[in-house]
């Protein structure tokens, strides 16, 4: 079970942040309902999902490479505080992003990116990555070689697989009926704050993650 769950954790978290209209959904929608076509909607999200995975992958090869040269306790420890840290940041200055509505694939991605950064998607997979065989070192000679090891990168592209198909499957799903069915004023008297829970989702992983670092 304890190798299975890393994986479960990912795709959980890949689909929580598919929900959160400030990752892209919500964006998709509007395009599709300005060119009525449900082909726009769907079309939206790739790029979207695109910018998010790249996001995401900026912070699994950072790990990646400070644990060729940090204690892994050490790490624990300074993600913890960042997320909490950047939990607060975002509990108080919280982000809206703008952009036109007349843009290109190159543009959505580049929007997505920018998001999900702002808004700690990659942070928030931190916990699960430290417990992943991600970028181990090989420390065979004198002098330590930073290197990838082969079971790290098989991990490293299935985690950002699993959790970016997650996050397009959940976006996706949400988009479609939202654009189908619902229309965007079901938001405003119907949608949860997820953004706030994804706030409160921030500082409590950075939390759990500092308690077990320190046991």
């Amino acid at each position: 079970m304890n190798a299975v769950w890393p994986w479960v954790a990912l795709a959980g978290l890949g689909a929580f942040h598919g929900l959160n209209p400030a990752m892209g959904w919500l964006f998709a929608v509007a395009l599709g309902l300005q060119r009525e076509s449900r082909a726009a909607v769907l079309q939206a999200l790739l790029p979207i999902a695109a910018g998010h995975a790249l996001s995401v992958a900026a912070v699994i090869v950072a790990i990646s490479v400070l644990r060729v040269f940090f204690d892994i306790t050490a790490l624990e420890i300074s993600a913890a505080v960042a997320l909490i840290a950047f939990g607060l940041y975002r509990l108080v200055a919280r982000h809206r992003g703008r952009a036109g509505m007349q843009v290109s694939g190159a543009q959505l991605l580049l929007w997505s990116f920018l998001m999900a950064t702002a808004h700690g998607a990659g942070l928030m997979l931190i916990p699960v990555l430290l417990g992943m065989p991600i970028g181990d070192a090989h420390s065979e000679h004198s002098h330590h070689v930073a290197a990838f090891s082969s079971i790290g990168v098989g991990a490293a592209l299935a985690a950002l697989g699993i959790h970016t198909l997650a996050m397009l499957a959940a976006a996706g799903a949400v988009a479609i009926v939202v654009y189908e069915w619902a229309g965007l004023a079901f938001l405003r008297r119907s949608w949860i704050n997820i953004d706030l829970i994804w706030v409160f989702a921030l500082i409590g992983a950075g939390v759990i993650l500092l308690v077990m670092a320190l046991r």
